[in-house]
């Protein structure tokens, strides 16, 4: 069994692209060694600003022989009377490079089964590799110098070996060869003899090829720091992710900037660190320390310059944030509530001052609903002042952090703590695993503005698309969703989307596409633990009146195990199809069963425990299996056939009340 690897080196690539790349990369070797019916053990793909690199491992040296039956013309064209080829069937053999021995008739077509060889694997490398690897795809893909082909970044070198053979291939307008790069401030050239040893090799040469090794030592080396100063480590996913991919070999620097920087908001400091410096940040007891780690991608001992340059760089930043801050913090936070009129929410939606005007409005009803006459002050607090950050200097200048800076603010300008936190907790949860808000001022007023959001988008015309969401809307309704299932709060939904509807300054009939919307993130959501098939049979009652009820129900009918149950609310459901019910008319039974099923039907009430109505439903089973067993539903007598469908249309009603059986 051999190994081959495959590494292509670049300029540096765009942080971004290199995960899409192995992703797209390992998929593509797969489909073509799979396509070529090559026996393989296993592919791993490797990416660094410099370079991506795929080693395939036991591959086999030459693929099988291939036995495959050929269908030619019919029997009585491509043979004479006499059973001899005619010229139809001798340019069948011609074209198939087989004889007339070869050749044999079936369901009257004449066949021919023809072997094909298998080819030796470095052949089949040196015709497919550069094509395989071209099929690659991303974001703002250039032609380099005088080339047609497009990619990423240029070229730089490529390395192509089986074992320890070269294997010829080129790439636009690279030939391969045996010598890589090691990391720019150690070797020029690496010696490439066994892929077997290429990952030991590249790291000797200062490169760690492996993404997941590479971010492990990232963690490592961050958390070794930090414990020399008795701190912890602050980043989230995507900076260690950034980190990963825009560097080789990672070696930390730990920089100190000065304590007046820690005066400002901890979230601005942090911001600038991590999304404008990608920087980690240090905490200790809690609270955000004046020094951080930077993850340098260099060889050698001295980090002065390196420090002396990041400082530099961070001061600068944080300068801007410290005379922003001062600037704002002069008025008040409601003293920026006016400037929202000058600020447009979206086209024809009207001004974020428009919109925080139907926050106030929608946080009063549903505070209303939800009888919060306690909180309520500070709810209608929270909506007022919500927006407000989006005019200051602070927020124009680190969009990512509003929220944040007006809670910050509104603790400056000597509002209550629950304001302050419902302020910053209303964008929550800002994705699909973050918290959702704490305090009942954010969740009041982020299901409202997130509700105003989703019908504001709708009503314009912008629902999202499979390439596009505008305002992020798929997390908004997904934030509301969280929010209610989370919290338990009794939120009617469907109702508040035809009250935000209704508030806009465009009126729109888009209700119904809102809220089949919100039902599908809502199945989304969920999908995870239980099946398509469970959410989908619940979604009969409309799951937006009370989410709660929803996924109770659905909790319930996941556990379902009893199959004379479904399959006589399936036999109901067939029958019934979409005959007018009516009314049951007692005088119109004719079998003891249908008296008994009716008086079963009445005593079965609707209620919330749905695992005591199913209790119910199954008590019923032995009930209804009789009626079947007793009644022919179709009577020739037309007055007791449409009682009898009535009075299965009133069983139908009490399985309709748990879920749709059709479905499970």
């Amino acid at each position: 069994m051999s190994i081959y690897l495959l590494e292509v080196g670049t300029e540096e690539l765009p942080y971004k692209f290199i995960p899409q790349a192995i992703e797209q990369l390992d998929r593509n070797f797969t489909k073509f060694l799979e396509d070529n019916k090559v026996e393989y053990e296993k592919i791993k793909v490797y990416g660094t600003p410099r370079r991506l690199a795929v080693l395939i491992y036991g591959l086999e040296n030459q693929t099988k022989d291939e036995e495959k039956l050929v269908k030619g013309p019919i029997a009585n064209i491509a043979l004479d009377e006499n059973g001899n080829l005619t010229k139809a069937g001798e340019g069948f053999a011609r074209k198939n490079n087989v004889s007339k021995d070869d050749i044999f008739t079936k369901d009257n077509y004449i066949w021919a089964k023809i072997v094909i060889k298998g080819k030796n694997i470095k052949d089949l490398l040196e015709e497919n590799v550069a094509s395989v690897f071209m099929k690659l795809q991303g974001a703002h893909f250039m032609r380099w110098g005088a080339n047609e082909e497009k990619f990423s970044r240029p070229i730089k070198w490529i390395v192509s070996v089986l074992d320890n053979q070269e294997v010829k291939i080129k790439i636009i307008d690279k030939e391969s060869s045996i010598y890589s790069r090691g990391h720019r401030f150690a070797q020029s050239k690496v010696i490439i003899g066994n892929p077997e040893d290429y990952i030991e090799t590249m790291r000797n040469a200062c490169v760690i090829v492996d993404q997941n090794e590479r971010k492990q030592l990232i963690i490592d080396k961050a958390k070794q720091e930090a414990d020399k100063l008795g701190a912890q480590v602050h980043y989230t996913p995507d900076l260690l992710e950034e980190v990963t991919y825009i560097t080789e070999y990672p070696v930390p620097a730990v920089c100190e900037f000065s304590e007046e920087y820690l005066k400002i908001p901890q979230e601005v400091t942090v911001t600038v660190m991590a999304v404008h410096q990608r920087y980690f940040a240090l905490y200790k007891d809690g609270k955000l320390i004046n020094k951080f780690i930077t993850m340098t991608n260099y060889l050698g001992s001295d980090f002065e310059n390196i420090k002396a340059g990041n400082v530099r760089v961070i001061k600068a930043r944080l300068d801007d944030a410290v005379f922003f801050f001062n600037e704002d913090t002069k008025k008040s936070l409601e003293s920026y509530v006016e400037s929202l009129k000058g600020v447009t929410f979206q086209k024809g939606m009207g001004t974020m001052f428009d919109k925080t005007n139907r926050l106030v409005e929608l946080s009063n009803m549903i505070s209303d609903d939800l009888g919060l006459d306690v909180n309520k002050s500070d709810i209608l607090r929270t909506a007022k002042l919500c927006k407000a950050d989006l005019t200051t200097n602070l927020v124009f200048e680190f969009t990512e952090l509003q929220g944040f800076i007006g809670a910050d603010y509104a603790k400056v300008s000597g509002e209550n703590k629950a304001v302050c936190e419902g302020i910053k907790e209303h964008y929550f949860p800002l994705n699909s695993d973050s918290e959702i808000a704490k305090g009942i001022e954010g969740q009041v007023v982020g299901i409202a503005d997130k509700i105003d959001t989703v019908c504001a988008v709708f009503a314009g015309g912008k629902k999202p698309t499979g390439s596009s969401d505008p305002l992020g809307v798929r997390r908004a309704a997904l934030g509301v969703i969280k929010t209610i299932l989370e919290t338990g709060l009794k939120i009617d939904v469907d109702e508040y989307i035809d009250i935000a509807l209704k508030k806009l300054p465009v009126q729109s009939d888009c209700g119904k596409e809102v809220k089949e919307f919100f039902v599908q993130r809502l199945i989304i959501f969920l999908s995870e633990k239980y099946s398509k098939n469970t959410l989908e049979s619940c979604i009969n009652k409309n799951p937006l009146k009370d989410l709660s009820d929803y996924l109770e129900r659905v909790k319930i009918v996941k556990s379902l195990n009893s199959p004379q149950l479904c399959e006589n609310a399936n036999r109901v459901i067939r029958i019934i199809k979409d005959s007018n019910s009516g009314e049951v008319d007692e005088k119109y039974f004719v079998e003891p069963i249908e008296k008994t099923l009716y008086n079963e039907i009445i005593k079965t009430e609707c209620n919330a425990d749905y695992k005591d109505y199913l209790a119910k439903l199954e008590n019923l089973n032995p009930t209804v299996t009789k009626f079947f067993e007793d009644v022919l539903v179709m009577d020739k007598d037309e007055n007791i056939k449409q009682n009898r469908i009535a009075l299965l249309s009133k069983l139908k009603e009490k399985y309709d009340h748990f879920a749709d059986f059709s479905k499970i």
